[in-house]
């Protein structure tokens, strides 16, 4: 579902909710690259928000502490949210196995839109946000 300027239209409840209840979020992206949007994402999902992270990247390294995964199915314990920082080509494989390891969300990060991908995650009963980032969103909503 997309709103008048392409943007998918996300649900503001679902934004507070998975800002705001602790969880555990598996970061796919994320890697020791303190360049990259991932790692002050994550930072600020774990620091600012008291999030539990979980790095996924394929060299599996540990970032801001949490040890690292190559993959998400290797991660061990349940996953609340999968935020996706990959490019948006590849985004429908990260959906299809959050729905496969039992996560509650996926978080399609800014510039990350797979309509496909999300149709796909809600059939599977998980909450979907696209194309926001959760550092943008927080202060926003006054969080952190």
């Amino acid at each position: 579902m997309t709103i008048a300027n392409d943007r998918p239209a996300n649900d503001p409840a679902v934004i507070r909710r998975l800002l705001t209840t602790p969880a555990r979020w598996a970061v796919v992206g994320l890697s020791t690259n303190a360049a990259r949007a991932a790692w002050g994402v994550a930072a600020y999902l774990q620091d600012r928000l008291g999030h539990e992270i979980v790095p996924v990247h394929p060299r599996g390294e540990t970032v801001h502490g949490a040890a690292g995964h190559t993959r998400l199915v290797d991660v061990v314990g349940p996953i609340d949210v999968v935020d996706v920082f990959v490019n948006a080509r590849l985004a429908g494989a990260v959906v299809d196995e959050a729905i496969a390891v039992g996560a509650r969300a996926v978080w399609l990060q800014l510039g990350v839109v797979d309509e496909a991908a999300a149709d796909r995650a809600r059939a599977a009963g998980l909450d979907v946000v696209m194309d926001v980032c959760p550092a943008i969103e927080g202060p926003r909503l006054g969080l952190g």
